[in-house]
């Protein structure tokens, strides 16, 4: 989603600002600006459509804007065009307020007539204006800043993560927040406010989360924060520990390639805290075993990869703990009438915890009664406070927009809840668990052993990248994970493609092949291995292209029939789409290369979803 930075110090602010945005270019956006409290006490605007670079040679890496008290902001597009005009900050008609806005203003209509009857004039398209023409009309009112933000915020309706500048009040940042994501940042001095910690981390690494419905006043004396009836907070400060570095290339042309290749050190962060003498030892989660065997039906809630994980695991989990489970889009799930009472666990995924339909699932879930439990890769997030409970992933900072480690230490943490939960019910066969908890064990190094045998992979991307059409096909374990290599492969390709549980290939799909048709054949699942055999050879007689996953013991039977295979190492069944997931994001990856698409940020996506 857009991206918000915000500082107040003794330094010039605009190329903190430049910086800090340039850290969130990885969340998506077509638009950029900043606004600056001038020393002459205007506010000086400079805002332009396109990439960051942009907006950074306009005013000379910042240089051609002093003042030393600022915000800026990445937008990407939901009301009106991408345009300099549609770009924030937004400056009010009078010019003596400046805003950003995260999320939406629902009821913006409904004050832009009103405004529009008063005599304002909007020069925008967007939702975000009306706060800054608001602010300044209740400002021209009760001329004190703060009290024309509180009017503000009682009068607007929505999702918001706002940082406002008055000209009036030269020495502050006020910020507030509902149902987007915005922190404080603390340093030596100065102190921000940003959507994301990694704008601010070269500077501070001490970080407090706003939570909804409270006003934070930054100048450079420090932060003061009120709720909404304006009684002061005082905020738990969090240090973060990974290095600024974490969220830089380390040489590596893309960050997606980056994170694919870090995924074996992001597992080993997951996993092995968490077995402990043969055993999957969850300390971090409170729910007890009475808790867990009271539980008469499990939902898991996610949106796009994080969805994709809960196909996996409703497979896992419903083997090993022998209770039903049902996977639901969270941007259904609210509006399904869900059955839900408090012998209900809710699962709930998420890589930033702040995607918004899945944070409005999980407060639905909580108000009938359901337990909640998280899986986020964000310390201190929206979803990790509101939960009852929390596993954290540990995955370290994603850049990329496509997902990759996320994806695959939420499988890890997910797997080791259904053998956690398994073992407490008494439903999973002691062999079998211990099977599971050695290929655990196992499995960063045995990803290491794929990553470091992908030449073949590059070799078959080169020669398929020119279809306009891909299909993977697989079934149970295989078919949830061909649901997230063709989502990989069509969010960075852009290449339509679809993922079918195989055996609905006669009923309909397999119209849609026809010769050359790319297919991705999955069958790393050694159960249903000869089923997918026959559904190989029923898209081969049809005239398709056939690139084949699975694993090592069973290569040697697919080449008899596909002269394109790529395998990967035996392993337990439960972990086939640990592994499995990896040659399709490389696969992914050097198909969008070798089409020369924009990687890590591609079109018409954003890292974090906080809009509906």
């Amino acid at each position: 989603m857009c991206g918000i930075v915000g500082f107040v110090g003794k330094q010039q602010a605009a190329p903190i600002l430049l910086d800090g945005l340039s850290r969130l270019e990885y969340r998506g956006y077509d638009s950029a600006g900043v606004a600056v409290v001038s020393p002459d006490g205007g506010i000086d605007v400079q805002k332009s459509k396109g990439r960051l670079q942009v907006l950074s040679d306009l005013i000379h890496g910042g240089e051609d804007m002093k003042g030393c008290i600022g915000i800026g902001h990445t937008r990407w597009a939901t009301h009106g065009a991408p345009s300099d005009v549609n770009s924030h900050p937004h400056l009010s008609e009078g010019g003596k307020f400046a805003v950003i806005h995260n999320g939406i203003i629902e009821n913006y209509v409904e004050i832009k007539e009103f405004l529009i009857h008063q005599g304002v004039h909007f020069r925008s398209e967007t939702d975000s204006e009306v706060v800054a023409q608001l602010l300044e009309f209740y400002y021209n009112e009760c001329h004190d800043f703060l009290e024309a933000v509180g009017r503000v915020l009682r009068r607007i309706e929505g999702a918001y993560a706002l940082g406002m500048l008055c000209a009036d009040c030269p020495d502050r940042i006020i910020a507030a927040r509902k149902d987007a994501p915005l922190l404080l940042g603390y340093g030596d001095g100065e102190y921000f406010i940003a959507s994301d910690v990694t704008a601010i981390i070269k500077h501070t690494r001490e970080v407090a989360y706003m939570e909804d419905g409270e006003i934070a006043i930054l100048t450079t004396d420090g932060i003061v924060v009120e709720d909404a009836l304006q009684q002061p907070v005082e905020k738990q400060r969090h240090h973060i520990d990974w290095e600024v570095s974490a969220a830089e290339k380390g040489g590596y042309p893309h960050f997606m390639l980056k994170e694919i290749f870090e995924q074996p050190e992001a597992l080993r962060r997951a996993i092995s805290p968490r077995l402990k003498d043969g055993r999957v030892t969850l300390d971090d989660m409170k729910l007890s075993a009475e808790q867990i065997r009271n539980f008469s039906r499990i939902f898991i809630v996610a949106c796009g990869s994080s969805y994709h994980v809960g196909m996996v695991g409703k497979y896992n989990l419903e083997h090993l703990m022998r209770r039903s489970v049902e996977v639901c889009l969270a941007s259904e799930f609210r509006y399904s009438d869900p059955i839900i009472d408090d012998h209900t666990l809710v699962i709930v995924i998420s890589q930033s915890g702040e995607t918004l339909d899945t944070m409005a699932a999980l407060r639905e879930a909580k108000a009938r009664g359901a337990y909640i439990l998280s899986i986020v890769n964000v310390v201190g997030s929206s979803i990790a406070r509101e939960s009852d409970d929390v596993l954290y992933t540990w995955a370290g900072p994603e850049i990329a927009v496509a997902t990759t480690k996320a994806y695959s230490t939420q499988l890890a943490v997910l797997d080791m809840i259904g053998l956690a939960f398994g073992e407490a019910l008494g439903t999973v066969d002691s062999a079998e668990y211990d099977a599971a908890v050695e290929g655990l064990q196992k499995l960063p190094e045995q990803l290491e052993e794929v990553l470091a045998n992908c030449a073949d992979i590059q070799k078959f991307a080169s020669e398929h990248f020119n279809h306009n059409s891909i299909f993977f096909i697989g079934r149970n374990l295989d078919y949830a994970l061909g649901l997230e290599g063709s989502l990989k492969l069509k969010e960075i390709s852009y290449i339509h493609s679809e993922a079918y549980a195989s055996g609905e290939l006669k009923h309909g799909t397999i119209s849609l092949i026809e010769d050359g048709t790319l297919v991705v054949a999955l069958g790393t699942y050694g159960r249903l291995f000869d089923k997918a055999m026959s559904n190989v050879v029923e898209v081969k007689a049809r005239g398709a292209d056939v690139l084949a996953l699975t694993t090592d013991a069973h290569r040697a039977e697919m080449e008899k029939t596909v002269p394109n295979v790529l395998s990967i190492p035996n392993t337990v069944d439960m972990l086939l789409p640990s592994l499995g997931v990896v040659p399709l994001q490389l696969f992914s990856y050097y198909v969008a290369l070798q089409r020369g698409c924009d990687i890590d940020k591609p079109r018409n996506l954003a890292k974090s979803v906080t809009v509906e």
